[in-house]
């Protein structure tokens, strides 16, 4: 009897040790728990606002992802040929083939057309409304640094000396609607990736 009462406190001795070695952060590693996010690491169930998941926006078609598309122009590759009503901006690669983007575009009233050349390429634009924008929508600033808040986005092309440009956005559901005051719209993801294949002097025609 003496000895099984030993072995009783000898084991209970055990098991005392090794549950003041645990880390109490193990008790999440318990079976139908997760293991904690690391420090300063905070875990969410919200939805990512990733700019290419489309398909997760009732209001955004899947139409309008990035993919290459067969396309007969006479335009030679490396040209930017911007289609307002279908909202697609086109990056022609030749072979009849070109990379196609889902676009927003002017809303009624700011419709042009046109071809110029990308005279200027900017990573975070900063963002300086014309005057007569401010005249239209008095809250506007009238410069606002680049940014994930600025409506510029990630990347802009320079259209020649207009006013208008190619950019991002941070209102990814625009795509596929006339909304802006003239410049062309794209996702940050897709406007990252043309940014990277367009040249200074690139052509660009912006089709009516």
């Amino acid at each position: 009897m003496r000895e099984f009462v030993r072995k009783l406190i000898a084991a209970t001795a055990v098991v005392s040790m090794l549950a003041m070695a645990v880390p109490a952060q193990a008790e999440t590693a318990r079976p139908g728990w997760r293991f904690a996010p690391p420090p300063g690491v905070t875990i969410t169930d919200s939805r990512p606002r990733h700019a290419l998941a489309l398909q997760a926006n009732p209001h955004v078609s899947p139409i309008y992802l990035r993919q290459v598309v067969p396309y007969a122009t006479a335009e030679h590759s490396g040209t930017i040929v911007v289609d307002t009503r279908q909202h697609f901006l086109y990056f022609v690669l030749g072979d009849g083939r070109a990379l196609r983007y889902g676009i927003g575009v002017a809303r009624d009233g700011f419709e042009w057309s046109g071809t110029h050349r990308v005279t200027r390429k900017a990573e975070w634009p900063s963002w300086t409304p014309p005057a007569e924008m401010r005249r239209r929508q008095p809250g506007l600033p009238t410069f606002m640094e680049g940014g994930p808040n600025n409506p510029m986005g990630a990347r802009a092309l320079y259209l020649g000396s207009t006013l208008y440009r190619i950019h991002g956005t941070v209102e990814p559901w625009t795509i596929g609607q006339n909304v802006s005051s003239g410049c062309i719209r794209m996702t940050n993801a897709d406007v990252i990736d043309l940014y990277g294949r367009v040249k200074l002097n690139t052509k660009v025609v912006v089709l009516s």
